[in-house]
Parts: C-alpha cells; sequence; structure tokens
C-alpha cells in the first residue's frame, strides 16, 4: 500500500487514521505507544514522529511505503 504525500512531510498517528487503520486518534496513540507500530524496520513510540517519502510503515500485517 502507498501514501502520496501532499506536503513535505506527514505524522505517524496522522498517516494510520487517514488509511482507515485505525478509528481515531487516541486508538492511534494506544497502537503506536504499545509498540505495534514499526517505521523502516524499527519500533517506533512516537505518537508524532515525522514520516517523509521513502519511509515505510508497518502495522497490523499492512506495509505502507510513503512516497512523494
Amino acid at each position: 500500500m502507498e501514501f502520496k504525500l501532499k506536503t513535505e512531510f506527514i505524522e505517524l498517528d496522522n498517516v494510520l487514521k487517514a488509511l482507515h487503520l485505525v478509528v481515531n486518534g487516541a486508538e492511534a496513540k494506544q497502537q503506536i505507544q504499545a509498540g505495534a507500530v514499526s517505521v523502516n524496520g524499527a519500533v517506533e513510540s512516537r505518537v508524532r514522529r515525522k514520516l517523509r517519502a521513502g519511509d515505510s510503515v508497518e502495522f497490523g500485517g499492512q506495509k505502507i511505503d510513503i512516497v512523494a
């Protein structure tokens, strides 16, 4: 799956919400802080982690490539 950036970056919680992988921001925050999300192959616990083109996110069996 791909997520096309409209700006320079997007925050991690907003990607999960935009792709409807979570119901709301509270669930996104909970999943990220629980260690359920990886960015570029490493577990990421920062809810507002800035994602840029070339980054990849893994969550719930889905791989999301961030593209420009």
